[in-house]
């Protein structure tokens, strides 16, 4: 239960924070409709596999402090993008730029795999995060990396197909008051969640 709470909080936060991935959801869903954001929304699937393995390979080979200096620099990282999420809240919008100065594009989907492949971010989450836990789950039943991985993509994935729904059904207005309202709620809960890893790093 622990590991899919993890995933569940880690997901549903990285989903609905604003960014390349979420700015491309929004454009492509306005432009191309909910099949066009879908597509967008699927990409980690196919961009995060190579990154999780890069991380796992390096983190088994290094030493056991290494990893739990890690997870203390991932409650750190945790904390800071509940503060930017918080930050972002109050000027948040579900609008997005409608220009359609990529005319060429024969799939939404590999455009976001362009787009993922490219951000920072899941690099950042898989080294400071998301590969320290997995470890720590497979040391503990090989099932738990798999209920981690398994409620993290099905949040990611799953509010990013949300917001598409959204914005292809146009309901702008009241989707914006509740878009900022959630990421409230989901910044507070990640600061949780990341003073958590801390305090459990401490306590080991």
């Amino acid at each position: 239960m622990t590991y899919l709470l993890l995933g569940l909080t880690l997901g549903f936060g990285a989903g609905i924070s604003p960014g390349p991935m979420m700015a491309l959801v929004v454009t492509t869903s306005l432009r191309k409709g909910l099949d066009g954001g879908l597509r967008v929304a699927l990409a980690p699937l196919i961009t995060d596999l190579p990154i999780i393995l890069l991380t796992l390979f390096v983190l088994e080979r290094v030493p056991d402090w290494t990893l739990s200096v890690l997870a203390t620099v991932g409650g750190l990282v945790v904390i800071y993008i509940g503060v930017e999420i918080l930050r972002s809240a109050r000027t948040a919008t579900l609008g997005g730029e409608t220009s359609d100065d990529v005319s060429n594009v024969n799939s939404e989907l590999w455009r976001g795999v362009l787009v993922n492949a490219l951000n920072p971010n899941p690099y950042i989450f898989w080294v400071t995060v998301g590969g320290p836990t997995l470890l720590a789950g497979w040391h503990e039943s090989n099932v738990y990396p798999f209920a981690f991985l398994a409620s993290f993509y099905t949040f990611l994935i799953g509010s990013k197909a949300v917001v598409a729904w959204v914005i292809d059904n146009r309901a702008e207005n009241l989707s914006l008051v509740w878009y900022r309202r959630i990421l409230v709620i989901c910044g507070l809960g990640m600061i949780g969640l990341g003073l958590a890893l801390i305090a459990g790093f401490h306590a080991t």
